[in-house]
């Protein structure tokens, strides 16, 4: 009866707790944050959970390694190259200013050292080495990177090079950096190196010492990238996890270093201190039998697959509503995998995730001789 009740109507509520105002428990003031422009994102999710002059179009140094590195990850990802592959610089990566590693015209180094010295020392002459060899040229390498940025929606931004050297026109916005870096911290492997703190090259003739002061000092640093040119400022997209949390603080155009770690971590422990993840649950009235109409089986069984987290306000996890919709009059054939209804789960009024019943086995449709043959099968086996 329970089953045909939730087909015979258009939708089926159950309400777990009571709602509450989805927002964190207090604000940063504009002094806490000694930047012109800061994002701090949940990773997860992508929820922005505080911002300032977000879309605010700045030159950010050499956190424009971000995409450089993830065009570099998705090219390992792929099998276009490998961690054990020769790279050999070429004039014109030797001829790169700035943070260095001195490459020398012809000097060959493998994939793997070239990363540590991209994303530990910010070598700008060892990204543009990556770049040539991921993508045969520069100009063909930020022609991708460019690409790769459209598709992302970062509508803030014009890379005009790979490594970040101060040059007109070259522009992001601290919500396209949380974005790139966002997408970056899917390839897992990227914290191999954006944790190391000293390592080496060239057989332990060249010593890196990471640019992020933070994996030394922040519980739960994971990264990511420092920046800073004439232009930019002090720059940092740092990344960081706890209890499930992982979020992006970015802050572009601070005035010194001392002021990019300190707002970078105040943005994160502002995330942390007022913000947890919640994993989705499967009511048990959603997996309840659906009938059907019309079928060679009475009813449907269902299945439900949630996954991802939810972020919500600390200690609200037993606040949240689930809502269960399932649509009326079933009719054969039904598919495994259909789709029969969804589960919504919402927080004062606001949808947090949605993922969707589906029918745990096909139910063909009844057919003269489906029956003639369901009748042979039964008088067979007397």
């Amino acid at each position: 009866m329970k089953g045909k009740r939730i087909a015979a109507g258009l939708l089926a509520v159950l309400l777990i707790g009571m709602s509450v105002p989805m927002r964190a428990a207090s604000a940063l003031s504009e002094e806490e944050v000694k930047a012109p422009a800061a994002v701090l994102m949940e990773a997860q999710t992508g929820k922005v959970l505080y911002e300032k002059n977000p879309h605010e179009k700045r030159a950010c140094a050499s956190i424009t390694k971000v995409m450089t590195l993830l065009l570099v990850m998705e090219a390992l990802d792929a099998g276009k190259i490998a961690l054990t592959d020769t790279v050999t610089a070429s004039a014109h990566a030797a001829s790169m200013g700035g943070s260095d590693i001195w490459l020398k015209e012809g000097e060959a180094m493998s994939v793997d050292d070239m990363l540590k010295a991209t994303v530990v020392a910010s070598a700008n002459d060892a990204a543009v080495a990556l770049a040539e060899y991921v993508a045969g040229s520069e100009e063909e390498f930020l022609r991708q990177m460019n690409e790769k940025a459209q598709a992302l929606g970062m509508a803030d931004t014009t890379f005009k090079n790979c490594n970040g050297l101060d040059e007109e026109g070259h522009l992001t916005s601290a919500y396209d950096v949380a974005v790139m870096s966002r997408e970056l911290m899917k390839h897992k492997k990227i914290f191999d190196y954006t944790k190391i703190w000293i390592d080496y090259v060239r057989d332990g003739q060249t010593q890196l010492v990471n640019t992020n002061k933070l994996i030394k000092s922040y519980q739960g640093i994971t990264g990511l990238k420092t920046g800073t040119t004439g232009q930019a400022g002090s720059c940092i997209s740092a990344t960081a996890e706890r209890d499930g949390v992982q979020l992006i603080a970015v802050v572009l155009g601070a005035a010194n270093t001392k002021d990019r770690f300190s707002t970078a971590s105040t943005l994160l422990d502002y995330g942390f201190a007022n913000w947890s993840v919640a994993t989705p649950q499967v009511p048990p009235e959603a997996l309840a039998p659906i009938p059907v109409l019309n079928g060679m089986s009475e009813q449907v069984e269902t299945t439900v697959t949630a996954d991802g987290v939810m972020l919500i306000p600390k200690g609200k996890d037993a606040e949240i509503q689930y809502q269960i919709s399932v649509g009326e009059n079933l009719t054969a054939p039904v598919e495994e995998g259909q789709v029969l209804g969804k589960i919504t789960c919402i927080l004062d009024g606001e949808v947090l995730k949605e993922y969707n019943i589906l029918a745990k086995t096909s139910i063909p449709e009844i057919t003269f001789s489906s029956v003639f043959q369901l009748l042979f099968r039964q008088l067979v086996s007397m």
